[in-house]
């Protein structure tokens, strides 16, 4: 039954209805993670020897199942693992008191937790904490705003470019080079703005424009790819898992292991996540930890735009197939 066929009172039950369900929908994706932040198995190291770190282990495993701890032999050792993205921070314990190893790169929100954390910790003890900033946020995005804000603009390029690839018609190989071409631009776009203008996103220029790039393919790709295979109903399918799923769920502004679970896991399985993860990896970290989060988005990238010519090839199949029409008697005379 199309919208047009329903009685008038029955579409104004609808928008009735539907704008508050819609609402309510859009609080709940938005707004729980948020206010159910919190570290949640969050890795941390743990560095020195085992008789000194003991008592260091046993505060902050107090909090039960906020942290993830690791241990570590030396300083050394544990830097290696927080530039490598094993960790988000390590506390090495030494002759002249504890250190804290952070990374503002990865999460400022992590790394001024750790800091708040281990240091209230250590006052209680009546020992100060030095605290080393071993993979910095970039100077001119201290607080990481600029790669946080970032992930709603791509989404809204990627479910754009799906969207208009479906309205107008595009279909098969022509979709594909629309998408891919729409993509490489919005990159360039990005990288120009994100590290170019305002200096908020280091690394090599075109692997950021890259990873841009690929983040706005999967996304498109999946809007067009749904659309291709269950028409129009698509886009908002497709809208719903990047808009009201991907963007809450990345965990942009904190860490995945910042949010409730299992919205940190599934948030890192759909491209805004995936996405912020590969660009924090690629920027910050010489591609550390950034194979995973390439191969979600590469997937999702290959399994949308193979939708978008299987959609093609079926609607090709249907049309072979419908018979033809049998002519009819020819006119007299």
């Amino acid at each position: 039954m199309s919208p047009s066929s329903l009685s008038p009172h029955r579409r104004i039950v609808a928008v009735t209805l539907l704008v508050p369900a819609l609402v309510a929908l859009a609080l709940w994706a938005f707004a729980w993670p948020a206010a159910r932040t919190a570290p949640r198995d969050l890795p941390l190291g743990v560095a020195g020897p085992t008789a000194a770190t003991a008592p260091v282990e046993q505060r902050l495993e107090s909090r039960e199942g906020a942290f993830d701890l690791r241990h570590y032999a030396d300083e050394a050792a544990a830097r290696e693992a927080v530039e490598d993205r094993e960790v988000y921070g390590a506390v090495v314990v030494t002759a002249q008191g504890p250190k804290l190893l952070t990374a503002s790169a990865a999460s400022p929100v992590v790394a001024q937790l750790l800091q708040q954390a281990v240091t209230h910790r250590a006052s209680a003890s009546g020992s100060e904490v030095t605290t080393v900033d071993v993979a910095p946020a970039a100077e001119g995005d201290p607080r990481g705003a600029v790669l946080n804000t970032s992930v709603l603009p791509l989404a809204l390029a990627g479910i754009g470019a799906g969207t208009a690839v479906t309205l107008l018609g595009l279909c098969g190989a022509r979709a594909v080079a629309a998408l891919a071409g729409s993509a490489a631009l919005v990159g360039a776009v990005a990288a120009a703005l994100a590290q170019s203008w305002l200096d908020a996103v280091p690394g090599n220029w075109w692997t950021v424009a890259g990873t841009f790039a690929l983040a706005a393919l999967a996304m498109g790709a999946a809007v067009a790819g749904l659309s291709a295979l269950i028409g129009r109903a698509g886009i908002a399918l497709g809208g719903f898992v990047i808009m009201l799923l991907g963007n809450p769920f990345s965990g942009a502004s904190s860490a995945p292991e910042m949010l409730p679970e299992p919205a940190g896991a599934i948030g890192q399985w759909l491209p805004p996540g995936a996405g912020v993860s590969l660009l924090r990896s690629v920027s910050f970290f010489d591609g550390a930890a950034a194979a995973g989060p390439a191969l979600t988005l590469t997937w999702w990238a290959a399994l949308g735009l193979g939708a978008v010519l299987l959609g093609r090839a079926m609607k090709e199949r249907a049309g072979n197939a419908e018979p033809a029409a049998e002519p009819g008697p020819a006119p007299a005379g």
